[in-house]
Formats: C-alpha cells, sequence, structure tokens
C-alpha cells in the first residue's frame, strides 16, 4: 500500500507556495478521514476517500490557466487528467485511479451521489468550503438540508458552525 504521505507530497510540489491550497486540500483531506473512520468506511474506501479528499481540487490550477476561474465546473472537467498522472506516477492500480478521477470529476455534483466515498467527500468539502467563503448561517441550515447524510457529517456542521 503506498502511504498518504506521498500523495500530500506530491500535491505540495504540484501547489508549490500556493498556501492557500494546500491548507485547504488538507483541511478537506482531515475532515474526510475522521468522517470515513467514524462511519466505519471498509478500508479499501476509506483509502480511496483519503485519497480523493487530497486532490479532489487538482484541477484548478489547469482550471484558472485555461478559463481565468476556478469554477467547480472547469474544476471537474480539468482534475481528472492530472490526478490520473499522478497517482499513476505514485503505482496506484487502475480501479482506485478511475474511482478517485471519478469523484474528482463529480465533487461539484450534488445529485446522483452512487457512494459513501462521494458523499463523504462532499461533506468534507462543504464542512471547509462554509468557513473559508464564510457563508451566512441561512446558508449552513440549506447545506445541512440539503448536502450533509451521514450522522458524523451532521455532527461536526454543528459542532463547528451551529452549536
Amino acid at each position: 500500500m503506498i502511504k498518504i504521505g506521498c500523495v500530500i507530497n506530491s500535491m505540495i510540489e504540484y501547489y508549490f507556495g500556493d498556501i492557500k491550497r494546500i491548507n485547504h486540500f488538507l483541511k478537506v483531506y482531515g475532515y474526510a478521514k475522521a468522517i470515513g473512520e467514524m462511519e466505519n468506511l471498509p478500508e479499501e474506501l476509506q483509502e480511496i476517500l483519503e485519497i480523493a479528499a487530497v486532490v479532489h481540487d487538482i484541477g484548478i490550477k489547469n482550471s484558472e490557466e485555461k478559463y481565468n476561474s476556478s469554477a467547480g465546473n472547469y474544476q471537474q472537467i480539468e482534475g481528472p487528467p492530472v490526478a490520473e498522472n499522478l497517482l499513476s506516477t505514485l503505482g496506484y492500480d487502475r480501479v482506485l485511479i478511475d474511482r478517485v478521477c471519478y469523484l474528482i470529476g463529480h465533487h461539484h455534483t450534488y445529485h446522483n451521489i452512487d457512494g459513501l466515498d462521494y458523499q463523504i467527500l462532499i461533506e468534507a468539502d462543504f464542512l471547509v468550503n462554509l468557513y473559508e467563503d464564510n457563508i451566512s448561517k441561512e446558508g449552513i441550515v440549506q447545506a445541512k438540508e440539503n448536502i450533509f447524510k451521514t450522522k458524523t457529517g451532521h455532527l461536526f456542521l454543528l459542532e463547528c458552525f451551529i452549536a
């Protein structure tokens, strides 16, 4: 098994000098890891989730270069090819790479969620974005009602924002 530290190192190298992006993916990783563990994900799914959390925004750099935007729809287009290259270079197998790339390519799509890894990635990203984007109480309540499904995600949301 390849250690998650290798993925984190590769992402820090990829976003060299961009502490905002590095801190973002590390925070999403932290929430995703904790939620996945508390929701008792199987080991293989936990690994996919953690890797996806680290690389979920890997498409931002190319999105900003190509479209002058970091919008989610561009991230979903630009991210999977870059992640595929990074994960292949690190030696991950095709099945894992395909699922991680799928999650990257859908992490701003909030319908037809097809797995707990997908749901948790979205919740972890939301937990970080709600804070980083200074979302209003009303927006937080909407996210609680429309996005959060896991028991742990709800708990973290309540303890971080609503309590």
